[in-house]
């Protein structure tokens, strides 16, 4: 399924189905499980059917008791909705003529009538703020990312009327500083060498992201804002010299602690499985997935304390479509159960977010993702009927 700027959802949202065979899911938390989340969020990321098929999909969501939808705010990068693919005169201005927000605006406002919480997740830096470069790469200073996040925190503080309307537009709390910016399809360069030693270039460029994110969005009059960075994928390599390095997300942790990445509220993670043979409670021999998230829990509190941990993205695949990758309907839902009650069992875990609605289509030279809780055709799995009915 084409995402509506041209790009694959899996493209912008999933790491590496392409690269090293997409990670691990499971479930311990031995030391965080004495007192359960009561307040975690259910929630569904799906580009496509909420950006692409609203009007038809708001009515879904609701009817899956849905609480929080993750959305990609297109800064500048990606396609058709690119919020700032022309350079603003006044970036801070959320009514600059440059930016282009009605897509988002319509999201907004379609969740509000809902009752459904809306994440954004920057991504896609504009070739004018990286020195014509691809979107996935750092702008080339914080200053302009920090304009962008205050423009869209100012225009989604719940006091913003756009020009036209006479009633301001829904609060949006909830921000996400990009997407798995340890794997190289998200944020490049990974390693950087210097000399005759290898500097972790991506941490360092992610580290000014986050905080251009997180203060950009804190320094306006919105109230209740909850600002996550992290969103790493859950494992990488660790071979700066390699055909295709990546990092893994304890190292890059740690590493853009040292960059200096600092005062979000909730570090984000995707703890996915890395074959079909995977259960949210089978430990991992490399990466961090449910089974070992007390790991990267435990990290988290060395380097910064105890702050809040949001799954901002999970999901297993169905054979059929998929064969590689995909397990059964019926295993499908019962993970997903599963996965939630690990979950919810974690007092530091505020939220899970599945990975898909709907299935992306298959076609020649592009596999799409397969773990829809429905089929591209519309048909419901079980997993549906268990995603609706989880514990609110």
């Amino acid at each position: 399924m084409l995402r509506p700027g041209g790009l694959t959802s899996r493209t912008i949202t999933r790491a590496c189905v392409v690269a090293a065979a997409l990670l691990a899911v499971s479930a311990s938390l031995a030391a965080s499980s004495a007192t359960a989340s009561r307040s975690m969020q259910v929630g569904l990321f799906d580009d496509g059917s909420i950006l692409g098929n609203p009007d038809t999909t708001f009515p879904v969501l609701k009817q899956l008791r849905t609480q929080v939808i993750r959305v990609s705010l297109d800064w500048g990068g990606l396609g058709a909705l690119s919020v700032a693919r022309r350079k603003p005169e006044k970036a801070t201005d959320p009514a600059d003529p440059a930016y282009r927000w009605t897509a988002y605006d319509y999201i907004v406002k379609k969740a509000a009538e809902e009752k459904i919480k809306v994440l954004f997740s920057v991504i896609g830096t504009p070739r004018w703020a990286n020195g014509g470069k691809h979107w996935n790469r750092a702008p080339k200073s914080g200053s302009s990312l920090r304009a962008f996040m205050y423009a869209a925190a100012t225009r989604y503080s719940g006091s913003f009327t756009p020009e036209g309307s006479d009633q301001p537009l829904p609060a949006v709390h909830l921000w996400l500083a990009w997407n798995e910016p340890n794997d190289p399809i998200f944020l490049a360069p990974q390693y950087r060498k210097v000399g005759k030693k290898y500097v972790m270039q991506s941490a360092r460029d992610y580290a000014r992201i986050c905080n251009a994110v997180v203060t950009g969005v804190h320094s306006t009059v919105l109230r209740g804002e909850k600002v996550a960075c992290g969103a790493t994928g859950p494992r990488g390599n660790d071979k700066p010299a390699g055909t295709r390095p990546s990092v893994s997300p304890l190292a890059f942790l740690r590493a853009m602690k040292r960059a200096g990445a600092k005062g979000f509220d909730a570090y984000a993670h995707h703890p996915y499985y890395g074959n079909p043979h995977e259960a949210p409670t089978t430990t991992p021999r490399t990466g961090v997935t449910l089974a070992n998230i007390g790991k990267l829990i435990t990290q988290v509190t060395k380097l910064y304390g105890p702050k809040r941990i949001w799954l901002t993205e999970y999901g297993y695949q169905t054979k059929p479509p998929d064969a590689l990758f995909g397990v059964s309907w019926a295993l499908q839902a019962r993970y997903l159960s599963r996965a939630y009650s690990i979950a919810r069992k974690n007092p530091r875990i505020d939220m899970l977010i599945w990975f898909l609605l709907r299935d992306e289509p298959r076609s020649r030279g592009h596999d799409g993702w397969q773990s829809g809780l429905m089929t591209r055709a519309g048909k419901r799995k079980p997993a549906y009927t268990r995603f609706r009915r989880l514990p609110h």
